[in-house]
């Protein structure tokens, strides 16, 4: 567990996810998907079984390359972040980055925070030797973080996502640890 304030001096207590909190994830998804373009769905098209997912929660935080956090302001999630990882020999040191924070809280350092912690994690881990990551082209907030922490792009998937009648492309970015 780790607590970290916001550039507001707003309690943010963020945690290693647990079976329990998967109706609530699944909430949180549905609802910051339609917050913003930038995630891979929209508003409710997270569409996981509950079950399945506590499922999903479990089997990840078994394996020593792989982790799920939630942050949370008075037990109320406002972001969830992860790093999957494959676990056949060949891919097992590529971490997958995906971090999701609710657009209230967006701009106030969090985002850093959690990458922070999530690069120390797979340093840490003995096994990641590179994050990955994709964004849209178009989050360059985020890009911009991502950049500062040392990650560099390495392609660009063009027309891969398909928003409100327009196609965008996604960054493809990486971190050699």
């Amino acid at each position: 567990m780790k607590m970290t304030y916001l550039n507001d001096r707003t309690e943010v207590i963020t945690r290693l996810a647990k079976r329990e909190d998967a109706k609530d994830m699944i909430d949180f998804y549905n609802i910051v998907g339609g917050e913003t373009d930038f995630l891979s769905f929209g508003k409710n098209e997270f569409t996981a079984n509950v079950n399945s997912f506590q499922d999903y929660i479990e089997a990840t935080m078994k394996e020593n390359n792989s982790i799920i956090l939630i942050s949370t302001i008075d037990d109320k999630i406002i972001a969830i972040s992860s790093i999957n990882s494959k676990q056949k020999s060949k891919s097992m040191h590529v971490g997958v980055v995906g971090i999701v924070i609710s657009l209230k809280y967006c701009g106030q350092g969090l985002g850093e925070v959690i990458m922070n912690y999530l690069i120390d994690f797979a340093k840490r881990n003995g096994i990641t030797k590179k994050l990955s990551l994709n964004t849209n082209e178009e989050n360059t907030r985020a890009i911009k973080l991502y950049e500062k922490l040392g990650f560099k792009r390495e392609g660009l998937l063009i027309k891969e996502n398909f928003v409100n009648g327009v196609y965008r492309n996604i960054v493809l970015m990486g971190l050699l640890l």
